[in-house]
């Protein structure tokens, strides 16, 4: 009882305290005021800032004595070995204490050094090594030496095989946080002798994958497990006359996630010790030198930097007094930093094992260019699928506040595939993953902007995956949604189609590489792509009343298709659909309307080159256009001119879902000279430059006459409109009228002056 009383009355006492200074506190800063003076508030927010900064100095003081009994304890401590964790209080002490700081604030190199000796010396109990490992979390990087350390005492063979499992999990996870990796390199054979343990194998064919290089590409026995199979896949690359057996050629989740148990607190000590965040820093495909703080996975996405070596200012000097280019052997890519560098040690260099660090740095991405270097791309894919996949910030709920570090790192992989001019299977992976989930609002130009670099391939594989989900997003979506979407489409036939001219280049002799099935696929799933624009164009067009904005970006990809032959190659045309050219046809935007004439005078100089290629039997063209495509062209023509030029598209336009209607009809519309309702006076995209001509033509008349405007007066107007821009109306009139009906024009325009 009077140990009860006795501490609580301290509390009362202090509870008094409190509460008289806080009242004469509210008396300094004026909030209960003697006079008629006030006190300045500033000085007052002044004062309790360094008040709470000075706690706050006092609290990281003893936080950080606390840490170095703690380390001291573990390093020089008598700890019976293996004492339960129970009966030891200063070892459970010292343990919350190292726990508490790790997961605020990241332990030190020497920290970390100190309690992996402990945790893998065998002393401790199994619960209390495992503890340790799992608080063992970097503030900036750890030293190659603490990890070869580690490594010793796992040949010595005193910690259990538990213990042993959750350090390569923890060596996995931080492998980018190591400063230096030649010391673990040279532990390479060590970790290869692991692999007949079980249940290490997994994880130490992850770490070798991280590990390998050229010299290390020697055959293994095993089984098509596949973290064995990932492993294999890299040898086979560098080493394939070592590798003998066949293995799939998809790419798939080779690892598990190992990280999973320190990510969260890695991310929020990131967060803590970073005072600027990563999203502020520019992002640009150089080798500028950047902060050690590396790992492989995490929320902010900042990407591992190669040139790890200029962390230590005595070893950089050291390569700046030596001569790098006289190396015959390996070439460190820390040392790379001109393109004549590159020219001289393109053959031996040595890429580094963060292969993300590649992502940003310019002149390694021109050395994949240069050498076709499989196993470095098979590396770099592994490594952005699993950051793709762990990062999606629509697939984990705790991701979607980390949206903008994700775009970053969308918006790098895009920079990176244009610079290749290649896109990444990974990405592709993960689009036909994600695709499904997405809401079509969350890094909404990011993901559509990777969809036009997805791989060439059979366009019947693609539908299900990337067509059908984009389609149920596209037709439930915004209007810039949609154009959005026809935007990147139309980037990714591009790509496509400059993909098979770069192949094409690459051939010696096109006669001697005739067309064949390869071509044949490319021509198939080209076209396939392209009907699957105009389905759902049409569909769009008509979801959209014919909105201007929508058929622009529409008639934008077309202006790519008609053109295929002649400025891609390819043996290929595709009109639009009707439901794409007659909304163009009759549309009141004039722009519209003189783009879609553009494009039927460039559909008609590829038919026209088709045409005379064939009839001279070109090598180059085994492949004949349809009668079918000739066809649908010239309904179409004749559906422009009866528009524009003879004013009898409703009696003769002959398409079957065309707009010719019945006398009778006509008559019960009861509109005035119907036939002349779309033609190039009366069009209703055109009715705006013809008043104008009728005002600057007879600025006295002021019934505007639209009658006036025949026989020469129609050139004139012709003219007029030309003059205005209207080039691509100027084309098709002097290629499918003036050629074609050249006798008729000038009937017409002599019964007009009658």
């Amino acid at each position: 009882m009077q140990q009860r009383e006795s501490t609580k009355n301290p509390k009362q006492a202090l509870h008094v305290c409190r509460s008289s200074q806080s009242d004469l506190s509210e008396w300094r800063i004026g909030v209960k005021t003697a006079g008629p003076k006030s006190v300045d508030l500033k000085s007052a927010e002044k004062y309790k800032k360094e008040k709470q900064q000075s706690a706050s100095d006092q609290a990281d003081n003893s936080t950080q004595d606390h840490l170095e009994q703690a380390l001291t304890y573990f390093e020089r401590g008598k700890i019976k070995d293996c004492i339960p964790l129970k009966k030891n209080e200063a070892l459970q002490k010292h343990l919350a204490t190292v726990e508490s700081v790790a997961l605020q604030r990241g332990l030190s190199p020497e920290g970390l050094d100190v309690l992996l000796n402990v945790a893998l010396s065998g002393r401790l109990a199994d619960t209390v090594n495992g503890r340790i490992l799992k608080c063992l979390i970097p503030a900036s990087l750890i030293a190659e030496s603490s990890v070869v350390s580690a490594v010793s005492w796992l040949c010595v063979g005193k910690c259990s095989g538990s213990t042993q499992l959750l350090f390569l999990r923890w060596l996995i996870a931080m492998f980018d946080f190591i400063d230096h990796k030649e010391k673990l390199h040279a532990l390479y054979g060590i970790f290869f002798c692991s692999l007949q343990d079980e249940k290490q194998c997994p994880y130490v064919c992850h770490l070798l994958y991280l590990l390998t290089r050229r010299e290390n590409g020697e055959s293994i026995q095993s089984g098509m497990q596949p973290h064995l199979q990932a492993l294999l896949s890299l040898y086979k690359l560098l080493c394939p006359e070592l590798v003998s057996i066949t293995l799939p050629a998809k790419m798939k989740t080779y690892f598990r996630n190992s990280a999973s148990l320190w990510k969260a607190a890695i991310n929020a000590i990131r967060r803590r010790n970073q005072g600027t965040s990563p999203t502020s820093q520019q992002l640009n495909l150089g080798t500028a030198h950047l902060q050690s703080r590396k790992r492989k996975w995490n929320t902010q996405l900042i990407l591992p930097a190669c040139n790890a070596e200029t962390n230590n200012p005595i070893k950089s000097e050291e390569v700046n007094h030596i001569d790098i280019l006289s190396h015959s052997e390996s070439f460190p890519v820390e040392q790379l930093h001109t393109f004549s560098q590159l020219l001289q040690n393109i053959h031996h260099l040595e890429f580094p094992s963060q292969m993300g660090s590649v992502l940003r740095n310019s002149l390694l991405l021109h050395y994949m260019n240069c050498v076709k270097d499989e196993s470095i791309y098979l590396r770099l894919y592994y490594w952005m699928g699993q950051t793709l996949q762990e990062e999606c910030t629509w697939s984990k709920i705790d991701n979607e506040q980390y949206e903008e570090e994700f775009k970053d790192f969308l918006d790098i992989i895009y920079k990176t595939e244009c610079f290749l001019q290649k896109g990444f299977s990974s990405c592709e992976e993960f689009l036909y993953k994600s695709l499904p989930f997405w809401d079509g609002f969350c890094c909404r130009s990011q993901i559509l902007r990777l969809v036009s670099w997805i791989p060439l391939s059979n366009f019947s594989e693609i539908k299900p995956l990337l067509c059908e989900p984009l389609a149920q997003l596209f037709f439930t979506s915004s209007l810039y949604f949609k154009c959005s979407v026809l935007e990147s489409l139309k980037e990714l036939l591009q790509n496509w189609l400059s993909w098979h001219v770069m192949q094409l280049d690459v051939e010696a002799d096109p006669k001697i590489s005739p067309l064949n099935s390869t071509l044949s696929g490319l021509v198939n799933s080209v076209a396939d792509l392209i009907h699957f624009v105009g389905w759902i164009s049409t569909v769009a067009l008509r979801l959209e009343n014919n909105a201007t904005f929508l058929l622009y970006f529409i008639l934008d990809f077309y202006e790519t298709v008609c053109d295929v032959y002649l400025k891609y190659n390819l043996p290929l045309l595709v009109m639009p659909p009707p439901g794409v050219f007659y909304p163009a046809l009759l549309s009141v935007d004039s722009v519209s309307l003189n783009q879609l004439c553009y494009i039927m005078y460039r559909y008609r100089t590829n038919l026209v080159a088709a045409k005379e290629n064939e009839q001279i039997k070109k090598t180059i063209l085994q492949f004949k256009f349809s009668s079918q495509t000739y066809q649908e062209y010239n309904q179409y023509i004749m559906a422009m001119v009866g528009c524009l030029w003879t004013s009898s598209a409703f009696q003769k336009d002959i398409h079957p879902q065309g707009i010719r209607l019945d006398p009778e009809v006509l008559k019960k519309t009861r509109v005035q000279e119907v036939r002349n309702s779309f033609n190039i006076v009366h069009h209703p995209a055109l009715m705006g430059y013809a008043i104008l001509f009728l005002q600057q033509a007879w600025p006295e008349d002021k019934t505007l006459n639209f009658n006036l405007i025949k026989g020469r007066r129609w050139n004139w107007y012709l003219e007029y409109l030309y003059m205005q821009g209207f080039q691509g109306l100027k084309l098709f009139i002097e290629s499918s009228i003036n050629r074609v009906s050249q006798v008729s024009q000038t009937k017409l325009g002599n019964d007009q002056d009658s």
